[in-house]
């Protein structure tokens, strides 16, 4: 069994679990307004902003040179999202949820393993389901360009040809069966760090940035 094969298959029940968020659901369905939105790309600014500054500093380790990208960035493409449905509030947020998950993601400077879990994780997920809230938030914000930075990615193939690059580059990395226990272990952590963020978004109020 492949790498990629393996961390499918070792978190289905964390990533079918992370679907079924109460606030997911809601904004797939449009029951998240523009605020609400909003305060979900300031969970994920911190987090995105974690995986690209630890990235960047790991760029060397042979893990880690397999999957960096610069074009999977997502930070500057929240700023100008949060422009644009809350302009000239704080992007500063006081969540537990997205403290937990970067707390976890710098903890990764000792394995090249475990940051790829969580790298992963997010950019193919973005790349998968994204083009799924992509449509949600089309539909149901109204927005037509601006608002959707997050979802254009600037990269040299199309989606589907860049995931089985991707794949192909982490599976052809020499892995031990203990490396492969490693990545899909961190890989079920972001899933439940991901839930954790979303249903902190579900039960606490959807508006609650800190001042700069």
């Amino acid at each position: 069994m492949s790498l990629t094969v393996a961390v499918k298959e070792g978190t289905r029940a964390e990533h079918e679990a992370a679907e079924r968020s109460p606030f997911l659901v809601a904004l797939l369905g449009g029951g998240v307004d523009a605020s609400g939105y909003a305060a979900y790309l300031r969970r994920l600014r911190p987090v995105y902003a974690a995986l690209e500054s630890v990235g960047r500093s790991m760029r060397e380790d042979r893990w880690v040179a397999a999957v960096h990208d610069p074009a999977l960035d997502r930070l500057a493409a929240i700023d100008a999202d949060l422009a644009h449905w809350a302009p000239g509030a704080p992007v500063a947020v006081d969540s537990p949820a997205a403290a937990a998950y970067v707390s976890r993601i710098e903890a990764t400077t000792d394995s090249g393993a475990r940051y790829v879990a969580h790298h992963h994780t997010r950019y193919l997920g973005d790349l998968t389901g994204g083009r799924v809230v992509r449509r949600a938030v089309q539909r149901h914000l109204g927005a037509t360009g601006p608002g959707l930075a997050f979802f254009a990615f600037e990269l040299s193939e199309k989606p589907k040809a860049y995931k089985d690059w991707y794949h192909s580059r982490i599976d052809r990395l020499p892995t031990s069966p203990r490396d492969v226990e490693t990545v899909v272990h961190e890989a079920r952590v972001a899933f439940e760090l991901t839930r954790g963020l979303l249903d902190e978004l579900a039960d606490g109020p959807t508006e609650d940035p800190t001042p700069h």
